[in-house]
């Protein structure tokens, strides 16, 4: 018996290493991995490109909210320029009627010097600065310093906006290459074994009826809309009507109840209400994995409409494990 598990026990550790690292080329001939092993692997696949899909749906979300404050930003920093150019002109011109009728060289360069840093400076070196009136000195450099406060505010954001953009092209990039490496590992399975793999992947479908689902108001739509949906195809990155990724769905159920609900798990979790898994009602999301990657409504008696993952379509599922969280669509 003993040395029944430790054969067991080498040929787990055996697979293991082909599920992770692959065959090495040239190397010794290895045992084929089970469709077991298959099914883990490609299910870790999946799940990398869903996590990387909801990571890129929620920096769309983020870039959209970013977008929009540098255009705020910008708006801003151009009305300060005007009231700086403008408390500029007024300190320019107190010069110009103190010098009036004398040598005008340095005061005209000060007139001229539309940069906040080199007009101060050319104030600097003039006799005129300690004549000035001093409230009008002080309004320019208030307004210059909150110029410049607002230039750094936009030129931060921006760099926000960058770093933001090339996060999203690399889990973009991450999404094609676990796809691709998923259809890779199925590919070099028979027809028949990769028939039964995507079968077990996708699970049975248990069929409910609408009138079979205890709910009312707001939560009944986002229900019966859910469930319109079953059948169709999970797609990376799609909101309907012809196919879902998971955040897709429940944004577009709860959309259909006139509840706006962002494309992306882990900021639908931060716009709806906490609630236990006690309170759940139907209508209600359910959470998985952290960081959040994936979210499923709830239609009551411990079952969900999810949609999971590429080759599969949306269905209604167990509730299942790695559940991290519940939320109520506020609305």
């Amino acid at each position: 018996m003993l040395n029944g598990r430790k054969s067991l026990i080498t040929v787990i550790a055996a697979a293991s290493l082909v599920v992770t690292v692959g065959a090495i080329p040239g190397g010794s001939a290895q045992a084929q991995p089970s469709i077991d092993d298959v099914q883990h692997r490609v299910d870790r696949l999946y799940h990398a490109a869903e996590q990387a899909s909801e990571r890129y749906n929620q920096i769309h979300v983020q870039l959209a909210q970013m977008r929009g404050d540098v255009k705020a930003l910008r708006a801003d920093q151009a009305r300060q320029q005007s009231r700086t150019e403008k408390a500029r002109r007024i300190v320019a011109d107190s010069i110009v009627r103190q010098y009036e009728g004398d040598s005008l060289s340095a005061v005209g360069q000060a007139v001229v010097a539309s940069d906040p840093s080199a007009f101060v400076s050319q104030l600097n070196t003039m006799s005129a600065f300690n004549t000035m009136q001093a409230g009008q000195y002080s309004s320019y450099l208030t307004q210059a310093k909150a110029l410049s406060i607002r230039q750094d505010a936009t030129d931060s954001q921006l760099a926000k906006v960058a770093r933001l953009e090339k996060e999203a092209a690399q889990n973009k990039a991450t999404i094609a290459h676990s796809l691709a490496e998923a259809k890779s590992v199925l590919d070099k399975l028979k027809a028949d074994e990769r028939e039964r793999l995507l079968e077990s992947s996708r699970g049975s479908a248990p069929r409910i009826s609408t009138a079979s689902v205890p709910v009312s108001g707001r939560a009944a739509a986002a229900v019966r809309f859910a469930m319109a949906q079953i059948g169709k195809p999970y797609v990376y990155g799609a909101a309907g009507p012809s196919a879902y990724d998971c955040s897709g769905l429940t944004m577009a159920a709860w959309g259909s109840a006139g509840v706006g609900l962002p494309h992306s798990s882990s900021a639908q979790y931060g716009a709806g209400t906490h609630i236990s898994a006690s309170q759940l009602q139907p209508g209600d999301l359910v959470f998985y994995y952290s960081p959040i990657s994936h979210v499923s409504i709830y239609i009551g008696g411990g079952q969900r409409i999810s949609a999971t993952h590429t080759g599969d379509y949306v269905r209604v599922q167990s509730l299942g494990s790695s559940i991290v969280g519940y939320a109520r669509p506020n609305g």
